[in-house]
């Protein structure tokens, strides 16, 4: 895999062995590059890690829609079209999940650790980074659960106060404790199955007066207390399930809970709200409930999760719990080259610039070690057309008004909108998405040629 064609002797520094990180250093070592990869973990673990593993998924198992009429689909097929090591274990440790891409998340970390490992090119450094290498080319990838200490050191180079949002992470179930005479298998309008199979999200339907008592119980439910930091918001992708609750009481029902093209595949009944939970590993033996993020405290969880039919006496493996994320000030310290204006040298990517979800940050890290393999080979980096998905979250990065600035998903408002009509003939809105991507991946080709 790697190239040693070049006599390439600098070596990089990479802060952070998470998704955004792990891309870079494959990206670097691919090309005959010198990395030295950090990580604290698992000397010294953050509130959501459980292991000391690479690339380690902790709030959810998927990385969204794998089709081209959705944007993160677009970011996937990019990343593919740059061999990305993220979204080539992400696919060898696929799940079944309808549309979307799923992955067994230890089966998903031990591929991405081994491949690091077994690349000559790629140092191992394990401990807390305190201190910001004061020399050569240095990527902070250290992801939105920074260590305080390196987030200082972090303030004090950038000269910026941190920006913070909370994100949540949803339980996980043991699935031989579900009632499965009342639960079913089933995609939402039996999409992506053939013809005999139930489907890949396992259904939990409720009634009228289920879901109505259902959502009090969880708008008068007690939450974890953060103290100082209320004031705090919430990603809107990572919802608590009881924040969406106390919005409204159909909230919930218009959200992750929707019954829409989920009636029950014997009876044809349609039931009032659905809880939707999906496979966490490839057995199949744990589930996650899908879109359940929560604050609740963990008895709580426990007692109100138990009202779900069919999860009466389900059995939890892992719990809901929050975390604080942190983000820097990226349109005002970094160009669109992820390089820190005030030390050239220095480069952020992952989640910590301020892109959300895996594939995103991922993305940031694929970038950040393209562009470093180029600096280090003597070229300027160039960043790609805005029109593609990778150059669409660059020009958030580094183009949104720094007032204006908040964490984000990829999508399509990011990119140059398609045309709406041909003659009289107007586009569906899955026409004008293909078209986006399509012309995306065009415009991507061009520029890896160029």
């Amino acid at each position: 895999m790697t190239d040693t064609s070049q006599p390439l002797t600098q070596t990089v520094s990479i802060i952070g062995a998470g998704l955004a990180g792990s891309e870079a250093a494959w990206q670097l070592a691919k090309r005959g590059i010198k990395v030295r990869l950090h990580e604290m973990r698992p000397h010294k673990m953050t509130p959501a890690h459980n292991s000391g593993q690479c690339a380690e998924l902790v709030c959810s198992n998927s990385f969204r829609a794998d089709h081209l009429e959705n944007a993160v689909g677009l970011l996937h097929e990019e990343m593919r079209c740059m061999d990305s090591l993220i979204m080539a274990c992400g696919d060898k440790a696929r799940i079944p999940a309808g549309t979307a891409l799923a992955v067994d998340r230890e089966q998903f970390a031990e591929l991405v650790t081994s491949a690091l490992k077994a690349e000559p090119l790629i140092e191992f450094v394990e401990g807390e980074v305190t201190e910001i290498p004061a020399n050569g080319l240095v990527l902070i990838a250290s992801g939105p659960l920074t260590s305080d200490t390196l987030y200082e050191q972090i303030k004090v180079l950038t000269g910026e106060d941190r920006l913070c949002f909370f994100d949540a992470i949803a339980p996980v179930v043991d699935a031989e404790s579900i009632d499965m005479g009342i639960c079913y298998w089933k995609n939402r309008y039996n999409k992506n199955t053939e013809e005999g199979e139930a489907g890949d999200y396992l259904n939990c339907p409720m009634n009228e007066v289920q879901y109505k008592a259902f959502v009090k119980e969880l708008v008068n439910a007690e939450k974890v207390a953060f103290k100082g930091f209320e004031d705090i918001p919430f990603f809107d992708g990572c919802m608590p399930i009881e924040e969406m609750a106390e919005r409204g009481e159909d909230t919930p029902r218009f959200g992750p809970m929707k019954p829409v093209g989920l009636d029950h595949p014997e009876t044809g009944k349609k039931a009032y709200a659905v809880v939707q939970l999906r496979r966490d590993n490839r057995m199949g033996s744990l589930l996650n409930m899908v879109g359940f993020q929560t604050k609740m405290t963990y008895g709580e969880q426990k007692r109100i999760f138990s009202m779900i039919p069919g999860l009466e006496n389900v059995e939890f493996f892992r719990l809901g719990s929050l975390h604080r994320n942190t983000f820097i000030k990226s349109p005002a310290l970094l160009n669109n080259t992820l390089r820190l204006k005030k030390d050239a040298r220095v480069m952020f990517a992952g989640q910590i610039t301020g892109v959300e979800g895996y594939v995103e940050s991922a993305s940031m890290g694929l970038m950040a070690g393209r562009f470093l393999a180029d600096i280090v080979a003597d070229k300027e980096p160039v960043s790609p057309p805005s029109d593609t998905a990778h150059g669409a979250l660059l020009a958030h990065i580094s183009g949104t008004r720094v007032a204006d600035f908040q964490p984000m998903n990829i999508n399509f408002g990011l990119l140059p909108a398609g045309k709406k009509r041909e003659g009289k003939r107007r586009f569906s809105r899955a026409e004008r998405r293909r078209a986006v991507s399509d012309r995306a991946l065009a415009t991507l080709k061009q520029w890896l040629e160029e």
